[in-house]
Protein backbone atom coordinates (compact mmCIF):
# COMPACT_ATOMS: atom_id res chain seq x y z
CA UNK A 1 0.00 0.00 0.00
CA UNK A 2 1.29 3.87 -0.81
CA UNK A 3 0.46 5.47 2.40
CA UNK A 4 -2.88 7.24 0.57
CA UNK A 5 -5.71 7.19 2.31
CA UNK A 6 -8.53 4.69 -0.24
CA UNK A 7 -11.34 6.74 -1.63
CA UNK A 8 -13.04 3.72 -2.17
CA UNK A 9 -15.88 1.93 0.53
CA UNK A 10 -14.59 -1.97 1.01
CA UNK A 11 -17.07 -3.45 -1.13
CA UNK A 12 -19.11 -1.93 -4.23
CA UNK A 13 -22.21 -2.35 -2.66
CA UNK A 14 -21.55 -0.77 0.59
CA UNK A 15 -20.67 2.62 -1.54
CA UNK A 16 -23.10 3.06 -3.12
CA UNK A 17 -25.52 2.83 -0.32
CA UNK A 18 -22.97 5.56 1.29
CA UNK A 19 -23.81 7.41 -2.01
CA UNK A 20 -27.84 7.05 -2.02
CA UNK A 21 -27.76 7.88 1.42
CA UNK A 22 -25.47 11.41 0.69
CA UNK A 23 -26.94 12.44 -1.91
CA UNK A 24 -29.99 11.76 -0.94
CA UNK A 25 -29.80 13.58 2.32
CA UNK A 26 -28.32 16.57 0.67
CA UNK A 27 -31.14 16.58 -1.92
CA UNK A 28 -33.84 16.40 0.74
CA UNK A 29 -32.17 19.23 2.65
CA UNK A 30 -33.00 21.56 -0.15
CA UNK A 31 -36.45 19.85 -1.31
CA UNK A 32 -37.62 20.16 2.81
CA UNK A 33 -36.43 23.74 2.53
CA UNK A 34 -40.06 25.25 1.62
CA UNK A 35 -41.36 22.45 4.07
CA UNK A 36 -39.34 22.74 7.14
CA UNK A 37 -37.77 25.88 6.81
CA UNK A 38 -33.68 26.33 7.61
CA UNK A 39 -33.75 23.55 10.09
CA UNK A 40 -34.08 21.13 6.82
CA UNK A 41 -30.28 22.27 5.71
CA UNK A 42 -28.97 20.12 8.90
CA UNK A 43 -29.38 17.35 6.50
CA UNK A 44 -26.80 18.69 3.89
CA UNK A 45 -23.68 18.14 7.17
CA UNK A 46 -25.38 14.41 7.23
CA UNK A 47 -24.71 13.73 3.63
CA UNK A 48 -21.11 15.09 3.17
CA UNK A 49 -20.30 12.79 6.34
CA UNK A 50 -22.02 10.33 4.44
CA UNK A 51 -20.20 10.99 0.85
CA UNK A 52 -16.87 11.34 3.07
CA UNK A 53 -16.36 14.97 3.18
CA UNK A 54 -17.24 15.31 -1.16
CA UNK A 55 -18.89 14.79 -3.76
CA UNK A 56 -16.22 14.09 -6.07
CA UNK A 57 -13.94 12.44 -3.46
CA UNK A 58 -16.98 10.01 -3.45
CA UNK A 59 -17.11 9.57 -7.20
CA UNK A 60 -13.24 8.87 -7.44
CA UNK A 61 -13.55 5.87 -5.06
CA UNK A 62 -16.61 4.88 -6.90
CA UNK A 63 -14.52 4.54 -9.98
CA UNK A 64 -11.76 3.18 -7.95
CA UNK A 65 -14.05 0.27 -6.66
CA UNK A 66 -15.66 -0.57 -9.87
CA UNK A 67 -12.22 -0.86 -11.79
CA UNK A 68 -10.28 -2.88 -8.21
CA UNK A 69 -9.10 -6.04 -9.27
CA UNK A 70 -9.37 -5.16 -13.15
CA UNK A 71 -6.40 -2.60 -13.82
CA UNK A 72 -2.86 -2.52 -12.74
CA UNK A 73 -1.03 0.33 -13.23
CA UNK A 74 3.03 -0.75 -14.30
CA UNK A 75 5.69 1.74 -14.16
CA UNK A 76 8.83 1.50 -16.50
CA UNK A 77 11.40 4.02 -17.43
CA UNK A 78 9.47 6.83 -16.21
CA UNK A 79 6.49 5.89 -18.28
CA UNK A 80 2.92 4.48 -16.61
CA UNK A 81 0.72 2.58 -18.07
CA UNK A 82 -2.72 0.92 -16.79
CA UNK A 83 -3.10 -2.78 -17.59
CA UNK A 84 -6.13 -5.15 -17.50
CA UNK A 85 -5.76 -7.93 -15.12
Amino acid sequence: MSGRPDLAGPTLTRHLLRGGLGFGAIAAAFALLPVAGPVALLLAPLGLVALRGCPMCWTIGLVRAVSRGRLERECRDGRCTLNRV
